[in-house]
């Protein structure tokens, strides 16, 4: 048997973490694979490739409210290209039973204990795209809405991690691996070590993936204790307690066999206060099961050359249509500015961690000059205010749509020039790499993903495919905007970086190599 969590866990009845787990995160995707590598990886360099199965609570194609949607849906994709059997499973929200009731198979029904209680669980499945997926049947937990908010979501997803569970012997797919993502997820490695580890779903191994450390799944303990019989030993800061709060996600990083995050950058990052919110110890105990692997997107669902949200087609080396795309943007927002104006996007959340107050300080002085501006994005009023405030007083200069619309997000992608993303931190991202594939130079500030995503401008070779900034405030916010219009100016060097952009390798495919080895490992 390799080396698992064992190495950074003393045995679970002798609780607490062992001192000093020393090692490094492991090297992200990056580099890139060489050509041909996907055949190399399908061949394998050893034994069977593990059978993983792919827990969240979104995907597309059936349910999105955020990036984890995306990948849900594109690293599966790539695993199975590179000879990785992998299946999918999700909640059945009610989005899913309204569009893909007819294409859903049931294949059980029966109830499980909640605790004192007991509860519905239909397992229903169907093929996508040549991926299997199971669907996690309850109209109490999954009828309304995704994340119901406070006590009800708490204890509609420790439904969740139970019913995953008790699934399992009821599917034709038997894993060696669960691959559980954010904290919805996150009892589930704690379940398995705990409450299951004698019986005959005790071999399997987890990875947790963080997709953002900020939400943790954080409840009181008695919930938790009610719902999944939690012994109150394990409430204590070696395990579970966190701030006075039971945490889903801590669970999982003291009971998982790996941690892997979404970018090598944020892996280092959260090993530190700013960044771990609160949850920095445990990973710095448990560094040695650390990953980075950069998140990706599928460059099929994300292609200038064919998407059918635009109103014309281009590439890297014939961008005559981007420049269509950029006229038709302008007469869907009625702007009145000319076609050689630089547009600026924003595609987004509307919340805090966006950089959205540096925008809210610095927009009026950027749309004082000779640029339009397009947001599509929602989250907290008063940023939703503020841009509302930003369409009334430049019309003409400003295009604002408060909501989300995947193919105008796409026609914005295409039309716009730069696109602003200066988060005050940041995972990953998905945001621009989708914009370098629509040829849409990001402006990013430097943490995270975005560092290992975007390579900067320099005056001074004209090479990257994109701007960055490293202090967050304003200030040198609007500085780096002020490089990037001088570069606009430079047709030639605009159109070199709009072309780097473009054919930076943004894929899945590297990243999903680096998650098989992983696999191979436990």
């Amino acid at each position: 048997m390799r080396k698992g969590a064992g190495s950074g866990l003393k045995k679970v009845a002798e609780g607490g973490l062992k001192e000093g787990a020393e090692g490094g995160l492991t090297k992200g995707a990056g580099d890139g694979l060489k050509e041909g590598a996907e055949d190399d990886l399908k061949e394998g360099a050893g034994d069977r490739v593990p059978k993983v199965l792919f827990v969240a609570s979104e995907a597309l194609p059936f349910i999105k409210t955020g990036g984890l949607a995306d990948v849900a849906y594109a690293l599966p994709k790539d695993l199975k290209k590179i000879g990785v059997e992998v299946a999918v499973m999700l909640p059945k929200h009610s989005a899913v039973k309204a569009e893909y009731q007819d294409e859903l198979e049931l294949i059980a029904e029966t109830e499980i204990g909640l605790g004192w209680r007991k509860k519905y669980m239909g397992i229903q499945t169907m093929v996508s795209e040549g991926i299997r997926y199971y669907f996690i049947d309850n109209e109490d937990y999954f009828g309304g809405s995704v994340y119901k908010g406070g006590d009800a979501e708490s204890e509609q997803y420790l439904y969740f991690c139970r019913a995953v569970l008790a699934a399992l012997p009821f599917i034709d797919f038997k894993p060696d691996i669960l691959h559980c993502n954010d904290w919805h997820t996150g009892m589930i490695p704690m379940l398995l070590r705990t409450q299951l580890g004698l019986t005959e779903l005790g071999h399997i191994k987890t990875i947790f993936t963080i997709h953002n450390i900020k939400f943790q799944g954080a409840m009181g303990f008695k919930l938790m204790q009610d719902v999944l019989s939690i012994p109150r030993r394990y409430y204590t800061p070696e395990y579970i307690e966190a701030n006075g709060a039971a945490n889903m996600m801590k669970a999982a990083l003291v009971f998982a066999n790996r941690i892997t995050t979404v970018s090598p950058t944020y892996a280092r990052e959260i090993m530190y206060p700013f960044f771990g919110m609160g949850m920095e110890g445990i990973l710095r105990a448990r560094q040695a099961e650390l990953s980075g692997i950069l998140n990706g997107i599928d460059p099929e669902d994300f292609d200038p050359e064919s998407d059918p949200a635009l109103a014309a087609h281009f590439d890297a080396e014939r961008l005559a249509g981007k420049r269509e795309c950029k006229k038709a943007l302008r007469a869907e927002f009625d702007m009145d500015i000319k076609l050689t104006v630089p547009i600026f996007c924003m595609v987004t959340r509307l919340t805090s961690q966006k950089g959205l107050d540096l925008v809210r300080e610095a927009l009026e002085e950027l749309l004082a000059g000779d640029v339009g501006f397009i947001l599509v994005g929602s989250g907290e009023k008063e940023y939703e205010d503020f841009f509302n405030y930003i369409a009334t007083k430049y019309p003409g200069k400003s295009g604002i749509w408060i909501g989300y619309h995947e193919d105008l997000a796409h026609r914005v992608y295409a039309g716009a020039d730069f696109l602003l993303m200066p988060s005050e931190f940041e995972p990953c991202g998905l945001s621009q790499m989708i914009a370098q594939r629509y040829g849409t130079l990001p402006i990013v500030r430097e943490t995270g993903g975005l560092v290992d995503t975007v390579s900067p401008y320099n005056q001074y070779t004209k090479s990257g495919d994109g701007f960055s900034v490293a202090p967050f405030n304003a200030h040198d916010m609007l500085h780096t905007i002020k490089l990037a219009l001088s570069v606009y100016r430079d047709k030639p060097a605009l159109r070199k970086l709009r072309r780097n952009a473009m054919k930076r390798d943004n894929s899945f495919l590297t990243s999903a190599g680096e998650y098989r080895r992983l696999y191979e490992e436990l």
